[in-house]
């Protein structure tokens, strides 16, 4: 975790591709010494990088920041005003439907030493979630009374972007994520441990789509899944399906 893996870089902003497990920033719930996002920007760019939005500690793929505070803002700008695309790519238990959207307003996740003061009263949030099932898989694994388990890859674009909004999403349409230890199926997390060595949440943000805050220009910036997600889903037979690594030119 101690490399950047940049995808993006200009003289204004820089994308990089941030491994599951990797705080983005520090944390009162971790050791000062545990390795933060920020952190080796800032060691990398020899000065402070700015945050524009956010990923969960668990989640991996394509994370944007601003190189000076004129572009943070802009950028800013974009997220609020939802000019944003993002796309996630996911594991959920079961087959969910070929496409869907979720429309459900999500209560405000407070944490309890940062937001210790925060109003707990305050009303739920508009959250909005579009999906598309890409593919299926049945596995071999008795999970409670099934003796086989029924997965589906689904490719996810927030319309918002509320604190653990996929995860709590994909939840309350009874197709909880894989590996997700706080709104998931801990049985079927297991399976995936126990049979395939998964031990972290099966959520990809794979793509960023934004207008350059200087030139303007639209702007796209894609993750591609690490080699050990790649080998799992092509067990599945879903290679083809997710972005992937540019092989260098040189290799047989």
């Amino acid at each position: 975790m101690s490399e950047l893996k940049i995808l993006f870089e200009d003289e204004h902003i820089i994308a990089v591709d941030k491994p599951s497990g990797l705080l983005v920033h520090p944390s009162f719930i971790a050791p000062r010494s545990t390795p933060h996002l920020t952190g080796l920007l800032k060691a990398y760019l020899g000065h402070s990088a700015y945050t524009i939005h956010r990923l969960d500690r668990p989640t991996s793929g394509v994370i944007l920041f601003g190189k000076n505070a004129d572009v943070a803002r802009a950028l800013n700008e974009q997220f609020t005003g939802r000019k944003v695309k993002k796309t996630y790519l996911c594991v959920t238990r079961g087959y969910t439907d070929e496409e869907g959207f979720i429309d459900y307003a999500l209560k405000e996740k407070l944490d309890k030493i940062a937001d210790k003061y925060a109003s707990v009263d305050k009303p739920a949030q508009d959250a909005q979630t579009a999906y598309r099932r890409l593919a299926t898989v049945e596995l071999p694994i008795a999970v409670g009374k099934y003796p086989q388990s029924r997965y589906s890859l689904v490719e996810v674009k927030p319309h918002t972007g509320r604190k653990h909004q996929i995860r709590r999403h994909m939840k309350h349409v009874a197709h909880p994520l894989v590996g997700d230890t706080k709104h998931g199926d801990l049985r079927h997390n297991k399976a995936f441990k126990d049979h395939y060595g998964v031990e972290r949440l099966l959520l990809m943000a794979t793509q960023l789509e934004f207008d350059h805050p200087v030139s303007g220009e639209r702007t796209t910036v894609t993750a591609p899944v690490d080699d050990f997600i790649d080998q799992l889903f092509r067990g599945f037979g879903w290679d083809g399906l997710y972005p992937l690594a540019e092989k260098d030119s040189g290799e047989q």
